[in-house]
């Protein structure tokens, strides 16, 4: 019974740590195509690299260029002009397309020197100059500024998955407040009454109307509001907080750890263990059966 209540437990709160996580990513994401995060963070790490801040410089003209922003016109004066913004660009063609900026027509690699001895802001004429005495030619040179921005891109990633941490953290404890999600009072009741998550049998595939009636069985939700304030409510904001951490987690991890606990379940309790003078006797029995 102990074994069974445990297991009970844990499937209840797994797979409510797991359905609010989901919530969580599925609100996220919303948020980061609505406000072009992905975006915005890609513009400013490049505005950044290029010692760019006002955009009417060579920032302005990667972006113009048609392998980094194809919808683009090449017109636009400044950041709020331009009609579209990638998500994501090639190293190699933001190589490219910083190359072709820099000089105006192709010509002969030596004659890239000038074009870089000509941009006015000194670190950033101080760093193409180190890659460009560094590269064996065109090509060489193109990889190199490649990997700078590979280089750039993987600390403004850095940067990005800390401000969708940050996110995660107060949309999953909104998400606790508004259906007051408390994960002491949770495991309060699942222990008392573990019957109340035996209709879990599996993780959701996606967030859906079943998802989440699944989640409102469980003993979620309000029942008077608002709070009284007192230590009860210390404790529920205990619990509120310890669920909007959980989401931290992500969604696939908890419904893996569901998936594991319900296999456990399904395998029913461990057989008792005969004593050790029975099994003598029972061999003992065979033995003399088979003479």
């Amino acid at each position: 019974m102990l074994g069974s209540s445990v297991l009970e437990v844990a499937i209840g709160l797994t797979f409510c740590y797991g359905t609010v996580a989901l919530i969580v990513t599925t609100l996220q994401e919303a948020l980061a195509a609505a406000f072009s995060l992905r975006a915005n963070t890609l513009l400013a790490g490049i505005k950044s690299m290029l010692n760019d801040p006002r955009f009417d410089g060579l920032a302005r003209a990667v972006y113009a260029h048609p392998l980094v922003n194809p919808h683009a016109l090449g017109s636009a004066s400044d950041e709020h002009d331009l009609p579209s913004r990638p998500s994501y660009i090639e190293p190699a063609h933001f190589a490219i397309a910083l190359v072709d900026s820099l000089w105006k027509t192709p010509c002969h690699f030596l004659q890239l020197a000038g074009a870089i001895d000509a941009i006015p802001d000194p670190q950033l004429r101080k760093a193409l100059q180190g890659l460009y005495g560094r590269a064996r030619d065109l090509q060489h040179f193109q990889d190199m500024l490649a990997g700078w921005f590979d280089n750039a891109m993987a600390r403004m990633s850095g940067a990005y998955k800390r401000q969708q941490l940050l996110i995660s953290l107060l949309l999953a404890l909104l998400l606790a407040i508004l259906f007051n999600i408390d994960s002491i009072h949770l495991f309060r009741v699942l222990w008392q009454q573990p019957a109340l998550a035996e209709h879990l049998k599996e993780a959701p595939a996606q967030l859906d109307s079943a998802t989440m009636q699944a989640l409102l069985a469980l003993p979620v939700g309000w029942t008077h509001f608002p709070p009284v304030l007192g230590i009860d409510f210390a404790l529920q904001v205990g619990g509120w907080l310890v669920t909007a951490s959980t989401a931290l987690f992500g969604a696939p991890f908890w419904f893996d750890l569901m998936q594991r606990v319900v296999r456990m379940r399904g395998t029913g309790e461990k057989p008792a263990e005969v004593p050790l003078a029975l099994r003598l006797e029972s061999r003992a029995a065979v033995g003399s059966a088979t003479r």
